[in-house]
């Protein structure tokens, strides 16, 4: 049995990151759905850009909606939009037969409204509509000015992916925003089941400190945050206020591990996979990590509830001079920024193939 079967015979959900529409036409989702557990995705601005830059299949799609007068943001949109719309097609019956729990995409707002609470609610309702998939997530970052946006959404019944979180405190911050969402629903009458997930970025810890500790703490720090976070998320589903909503019809938001890809080419290509098994959550791996995992990856002992090591080895980290407030902090904002300058490069690619495409006729 691959270890990919065993890791969602476990319970934790793989999902892909990545989607281009070379694999939607190709079968290779499809495979990997079949062969590989796969059982939803996500997708982000550098997904896309890399998408519609590395290849010629976009191009009629581009020249028909650069005709009907489209461009920018909107064509974008319609490009995104399509591929995701196949893509959650291809997970519905995922989604059906786990009760909505599974079976999920994701599509980003522009990330120019991380740090805009209005624009994003009005945003995340306009696209889900659009959108017209009860399977998909509509992404938002878990910044400031980003969780209230997250519970006018939830409020409003729009599935959201909250994205951009790297502490427990930051996971805290969106889960509260998720329940007082639902809470707000079941005070008014409303179903209180409206899905949701929140990603913790991890190898991203392990980018930031290199160079900056001792060797004996390398490639330690993301897994640490996420056991870390992991018993905060646990601790949550054991509280009493959310019991309380699970007996008003509600289903827990899902803790996801998101930038599971390891950067260190001294350490394992599984790392953040084999580390970081536990039941009820979600491992969005780009292709590269899902395949190896499928090729040679062994599935251990699942996270412990209490977090096990995590503060023993955040404290040796604290010790070397790391401020771990400070640095989840930075990286957000640095997230943040990043997905900005990729949606930058993103339109520009798309502004430049339009008119490549009008000049050819």
């Amino acid at each position: 049995m691959k270890a990919t079967q065993r890791l969602h015979d476990a319970g934790q959900s793989i999902w892909l990151d990545n989607i281009t529409r070379a694999m939607l036409a190709s079968g290779t989702l499809e495979r990997y759905v079949r062969e590989l557990s796969v059982t939803g995705l996500t997708s982000n601005p550098t997904i896309f850009d890399h998408a519609i830059k590395n290849s010629h299949d976009y191009d009629a799609a581009i020249r028909e909606q650069t005709a009907a007068g489209k461009a920018g943001e909107e064509l974008f949109f319609e490009l995104a939009l399509a591929d995701l719309r196949q893509a959650a097609d291809l997970f519905r019956p995922v989604h059906e037969a786990t009760n909505r729990v599974d079976g999920w995409v994701s599509l980003e707002l522009s990330p120019t409204l991380a740090y805009d609470t209005a624009g994003s609610v009005a945003a995340a309702k306009q696209l889900h509509a659009r959108a017209s998939r009860p399977n998909l997530f509509i992404k938002i970052p878990g910044t400031r000015e980003g969780i209230p946006a997250i519970e006018e959404a939830i409020f409003a019944g729009v599935p959201i992916n909250v994205t951009l979180l790297f502490s427990r405190e930051h996971y805290l911050a969106a889960a509260q925003a998720y329940v007082r969402g639902i809470e707000r629903r079941v005070a008014a009458g409303l179903n209180a089941h409206v899905a949701s997930v929140a990603s913790l970025f991890v190898s991203r810890w392990d980018v930031a400190v290199a160079g900056k500790v001792p060797p004996a703490l390398h490639d330690q720090l993301g897994i640490a945050m996420a056991k870390r976070t992991y018993k905060a998320y646990r601790d949550l589903l054991a509280s009493d206020r959310w019991l309380r909503l699970l007996n008003a019809g509600a289903r827990s938001q899902r803790l996801l591990w998101a930038s599971t890809g390891t950067k260190d080419p001294k350490a394992p290509d599984v790392l953040y996979v084999t580390s970081l098994a536990a039941p009820h959550s979600i491992n969005t791996m780009p292709e590269k990590t899902l395949l190896a995992l499928a090729d040679h990856g062994e599935i251990g002992p699942m996270l412990p509830h209490d977090g096990g090591d995590a503060e023993e080895v955040l404290d040796r980290f604290t010790r070397a001079g790391i401020d771990l407030d400070a640095l989840a902090d930075q990286l957000q904002r640095e997230g943040a920024a990043a997905f900005v300058k990729s949606w930058e490069d993103l339109l520009a690619c798309i502004a430049e193939r339009s008119a490549t495409l009008r000049k050819a006729g």
